[in-house]
């Protein structure tokens, strides 16, 4: 079910046969173990179980010209499903080096999903002889190695106080490769990972929100002026009627905005409190 990840197949007192049918489903795959030491590995389908579909097996068992009599194999089913919504978060704060800010605590939240990518490295790195195993029980032995991996990876992106708290969505693409690295190992595969929230102290939070409004509005004035004097241009151009006009046009309103903003700025050192 969705709840197991890994499980052994109860061959307690059965033998499997010469010409048996092995089924695996979709989003599964089977791992033969002969006498502790992995054989064959089966994906989705229906497998009939002769030494040419069996060909590490065979090698083992020294098997030259087939076999008629049972065999003996320790057969696990593996989920290769996406695992989803695992949950993780940071207990303690992080501190990261804002260029701005300085020193900064940083708390985060958010959801990963993976797969087990290599069910032969995942049995052999991680699962060993266990007979079932549960999603709950990966997800929380998982989840000390990727919050750890998650505070290191942040400091090594150089993100800021003002990128984690704005861009959650690239930051966590960024991140994400970094704790894949140490996922591999264990034959897992790190599909996604998110930031959902992110906690800084009040001070830094004001900071951004307002560094953010003022951005915001810079942009939107510098659109409408763009807006406005492209409309000037294209007037001055229809009443001219040619290239050159519209050159000319372009011109006339430049140096007009030269003007205006050296005006702006006398006026703004006029008003500057005197020493």
């Amino acid at each position: 079910d969705k709840r197991t990840i890994l499980w052994k197949f109860p061959d307690k007192d059965a033998n499997i046969k010469y010409g048996a049918q092995l089924i695996v489903r979709e989003s599964q795959a089977a791992i033969f173990i002969n006498e502790g030491q992995i054989a064959d590995v089966y994906g989705p389908g229906r497998h009939t179980l002769r030494t040419e579909n069996m060909p590490i097996l065979t090698r083992l068992k020294s098997w030259k010209h087939g076999f008629n009599s049972p065999f003996k194999a320790d057969v696990y089913f593996v989920s290769t499903r996406q695992l989803t919504n695992f949950k993780w978060g940071t207990p303690n704060p992080i501190f990261i080096n804002d260029p701005e800010a300085g020193r900064v605590e940083v708390r985060a939240f958010g959801t990963y999903f993976m797969r087990i990518a290599d069910p032969k490295l995942f049995y052999r790195e991680y699962a060993g002889t266990e007979a079932i195993m549960t999603v709950s029980e990966v997800e929380e032995a998982f989840r000390d190695l990727v919050v750890p991996k998650f505070a290191e990876a942040l400091s090594e992106s150089d993100a800021t106080a003002f990128d984690v708290y704005s861009q959650y969505s690239e930051l966590g693409e960024t991140i994400r490769p970094m704790i894949q690295a140490d996922l591999k190992d264990f034959g897992l595969e790190l599909t996604k990972f998110q930031i959902t929230s992110v906690s800084l102290p009040p001070a830094i939070t004001e900071h951004m929100q307002r560094l953010a409004k003022a951005n915001l509005t810079s942009q939107e004035h510098i659109n409408k002026m763009q807006q406005l004097n492209q409309m000037d241009v294209d007037k001055l151009a229809a009443e001219r009627g040619n290239y050159e006009g519209m050159q000319g046009a372009r011109y006339d309103l430049m140096m007009q905005q030269k003007m205006m903003q050296q005006m702006m700025q006398q006026q703004q050192q006029n008003q500057a409190p005197q020493d």
